[in-house]
């Protein structure tokens, strides 16, 4: 198992506090998910949490930083955050900023648009 693989599994791990979390390769790192929600990217040795304006502040209070890449030429930044250092310590102390990101990925999900069905005759 490489590395990378070894630390999404930690990561997978800390977040046992707000489920099963489970990890799908992507992009050169890792999703994390737990209830089907996407929550968390883990990219080299970093975690970052799904945020929005709601939990952003919380995330920025706490020194952590916004999740940054470069795209045709471009800073790209998406709602996803670091969390702070003593967060990766254990479960527990993950627990708060998981439950931030999993409540961040709810308000996020879009509703489900039904169609109108129409008869033909």
């Amino acid at each position: 198992m490489a590395a990378k693989d070894a630390f999404a599994l930690y990561c997978a791990e800390l977040l046992s506090a707000v489920g099963p979390a489970r990890v799908k390769r992507m992009f050169g790192g890792h999703g994390l998910y737990v209830d089907e929600l996407f929550i968390a990217i883990v990219t080299g040795d970093a975690l970052f949490l799904k945020a929005d304006p709601t939990t952003e502040p919380a995330f920025a209070a706490a020194g952590c930083r916004m999740f940054e890449y470069e795209a045709r030429g471009k800073t790209m930044r998406l709602h996803y955050w670091s969390v702070p250092a003593e967060a990766m310590d254990s479960p527990a102390l993950m627990a708060p900023w998981a439950q931030r990101a999993v409540e961040a990925a709810l308000r996020a999900r879009a509703p489900v648009r039904r169609g109108k069905r129409t008869l033909k005759i």
